[in-house]
């Protein structure tokens, strides 16, 4: 008994056994988790296996037998029933590889809720907190004197002012027309550092009128 999964790459070297939680819902939200915290995925550099194992361990608990990892074979040989195997490219899905049909997606949990379970399932010192309950709004929507959460140096976030807009300049490569850029690094300098820009087509904003 189980609901059982696989997660491997295009190029199936390894494969991730997940006994709980394998469907579409969880497995996306162990993945989105695994990005916002900036990790590099698996199919791009080999710590990105040991840390995408590492989160959904530490939200699976120490029972033993909930997540495991082995050389990749074959789909047919791989293929743990259920919800059969996951193939990522980057952080996202995007191919399936199940034997049973007519197959319906699990749609049990919301991603935002997801998200908040993994987060309180990790080392208080690596947790998103707060940053998950931001809004997310679109980078362009952002404005002077919003604060917005900007990743640091180890992957955490912390909320910080917005500055300003940019001007147009390029700083490091950037064309920095109409890029927002927050108070992180150089204070009132903070136009010239390229770490400051928000260069995501999405930020993590705190509510106006709410204390980050």
């Amino acid at each position: 008994m189980g609901n059982r999964a696989v997660i491997t790459t295009e190029r199936r070297e390894l494969g991730v056994y997940l006994h709980w939680n394998g469907g579409r819902d969880s497995v996306e939200a162990f993945l989105r988790y695994c990005d916002l915290r900036g990790f590099r995925s698996p199919d791009s550099d080999e710590y990105g296996w040991a840390r995408l194992c590492q989160v959904i361990a530490n939200f699976m608990g120490a029972s033993g037998l909930s997540v495991g990892i082995s050389r990749y074979t074959t789909d047919k040989a791989m293929d743990p029933g259920d919800n059969g195997i996951f193939v990522i490219r980057g952080w996202e899905v995007v191919d399936r590889v199940y034997p049973y049909a007519p197959f319906e997606e699990e749609n049990e949990y919301p991603l935002d809720a997801m998200l908040l379970e993994i987060d309180a399932a990790q080392p208080q010192d690596q947790q998103l907190g707060d940053f998950l309950l931001a809004e997310e709004v679109p980078t362009a929507s952002v404005e002077v004197g919003d604060v917005v959460y900007m990743q640091q140096v180890g992957g955490r976030y912390r909320p910080f002012p917005v500055a300003g807009i940019g001007d147009g300049r390029v700083v490091n490569g950037l064309d920095t027309t109409g890029v927002p850029y927050a108070r992180l690094y150089n204070g009132d300098e903070c136009a010239d550092n390229v770490n400051n820009y928000l260069r995501t087509p999405t930020a993590r904003r705190v509510p106006k009128g709410a204390s980050a």
